[in-house]
């Protein structure tokens, strides 16, 4: 999986906890998903995203390893 595939993935994960948690533990956990959702906002701007950062300090390939070997380069 690409990294832009990662960062959706977790992305969303994270929106799905902090609500639930949000909702059944302490409201205070919506303040986790508004910094989810400016974190996305902010990186729709300018390109960086710390998940990203740390996903490929893990090793993900980046995407465009990924369309290369899908057009058959």
């Amino acid at each position: 999986m690409s990294i832009e595939r990662y960062l959706r993935l977790i992305g969303g994960f994270f929106v799905m906890l902090s609500v639930a948690l949000g909702y059944w533990v302490n409201p205070a956990w919506y303040l986790f998903t508004a910094f989810v959702g400016l974190n996305l906002f902010q990186s729709g701007f300018t390109n960086w995203c710390p998940m990203k950062s740390i996903l490929k300090a893990a090793g993900v390939e980046s995407s465009e390893c990924c369309a290369k070997s899908s057009k058959g380069v």
